[in-house]
């Protein structure tokens, strides 16, 4: 069964730094685009990032865009996503996703979602 399971998340300060893990079982990630997400309580799922197969491109929402950092490891078939600066207004549930693709390039397309994790914690707050 294919499945998405995201690590790393905790309660950290205000300017602090956090590295989720989006690790993949029962299939192979790297023929998937991958996008984080993220959705604070009372808010509308945000998309944060999205990376391409090939990791050579790569997209952020205008609100992360200089902090947060997409990156992957196909032989570890593991997606991450470093938050710098952290802002209270960071706070939410963050989850990745994994997306069919059409080429080595292609980005997060929701019409073509193949699989969600179960989401992490993350709390900004002193």
């Amino acid at each position: 069964q294919s499945q998405l399971v995201e690590s790393g998340g905790g309660l950290v300060q205000p300017g602090g730094s956090l590295r989720l893990s989006c690790a993949a079982s029962g299939f192979t990630l790297d023929q998937h685009a991958i996008g984080w997400f993220r959705q604070a309580p009372g808010k509308e799922r945000e998309g944060v990032s999205c990376i391409s197969s090939s990791g050579g491109s790569t997209d952020y929402a205008s609100s992360v865009k200089g902090r947060f950092t997409i990156s992957r490891d196909n032989a570890k078939n593991t997606v991450y996503l470093q938050m710098n600066s952290l802002k209270p207004e960071d706070t939410a549930v963050y989850s990745c996703a994994a997306f069919r693709i059409t080429s080595t390039e292609t980005l997060c397309i929701m019409s073509r979602i193949a699989a969600w994790g179960q989401g992490t914690q993350v709390t900004v707050s002193s």
